[in-house]
Order: structure tokens, then sequence, then C-alpha cells
């Protein structure tokens, strides 16, 4: 399975639509995780309208009506991988720990809140996958997102991808 990663797409907050790579992106994939800060329902409906399969929470910043939508935490198997979308996980220091304390059923936990991609392995075997954001890069130099695949319970093909500057 083809998977995309993303987060904190804060349309249009941010940004008045979500980068055209993204989406070239979610029409290829057999299943898109989001996790959470969407800000607007539209996005939320655009992606659902896309993606073959949505697995997706609501973040800090979603209000009431995506709260309705979507849960704080979604888990999902994928190509036998275990899932876990969640949008906030604390500070990065002692993260994983926390994580692996909190998700020990998981294989493999996509969160989002920094804007900061992540890529790391908690004692245990827990991976932790920040995908970025695509709209807000904050203090990193590029916005982001993640592909990956998962088969016969593994996840391979990790790859992080740096979007253009957005024209003004």
């Amino acid at each position: 399975m083809r998977l995309l990663l993303t987060s904190d797409t804060h349309v249009p907050g941010r940004a008045r639509e979500l980068p055209g790579e993204l989406l070239e992106q979610i029409e290829s994939a057999d299943a898109v995780l989001h996790a959470g800060d969407w800000v607007d329902t539209a996005t939320l409906d655009l992606l659902e309208a896309r993606a073959r399969r949505l697995v997706a929470v609501y973040g800090n910043n979603d209000g009431p009506a995506l709260r309705e939508r979507l849960p704080e935490v979604a888990r999902v198997e994928l190509g036998g991988v275990r899932f876990g979308v969640v949008h906030e996980t604390g500070p990065a220091r002692g993260r994983e720990r926390r994580c692996a304390e909190r998700f020990p059923d998981l294989d493999v936990l996509v969160f989002g809140h920094s804007h900061i991609p992540w890529d790391t392995v908690a004692e245990g075997g827990l991976r932790l996958l920040n995908p970025g954001s695509p709209t807000d890069r904050r203090r990193q130099p590029y916005c982001t997102y993640m592909t990956a695949v998962a088969e016969r319970g593994r996840l391979t093909g990790v790859g992080l991808h740096r979007l253009p500057p957005r024209r003004p």
C-alpha cells in the first residue's frame, strides 16, 4: 500500500489551498493519513472526495465542526502495519518514551503539531513520523509531506518530500 502522510494543512489560514504536488500524491496513494489542524471543513471534504482511504484526526486549531467529524486518535492496520494518528505528542524531549507508553499496540505513530519533520524509533520499536506541514514551514527551510509503503507487516520507503516555495 502506498501511503501519503500529511498534517497541519491550516487552509485557509496559512495558505489559500493545498499545494498541487500534494493533491497529485493523494490521487496515487492507497491511503492518506492526516494528523490534524485542518482549520476548515472544506479541506476535509476535498481529501475525503479524492483519497481512496482517509485516516484522519482533529488538531488543536480545529473547531467544533471538525471535531464532530474526526476523532482525537485514529488507529488502522494498513498492509499489515498497525498505525496510529494523533495531532499532539508533547515536547520533543521524552517523546519516544511517552509515545511508546501511550501506544504500546502500534507499529507506527503519525503525528503533527510542530510542523517539524520527525522520524525516530522508540525503544520497543514504535516508529514516530511527523510529516511537517505542506503549507506552513515555520522555522523549517521547506514545507513538507511524507510518503511510505506498508506491505507484509513492514513499513518501507519512508520519504520526506520538500515542496517548492509558494508564489505570492
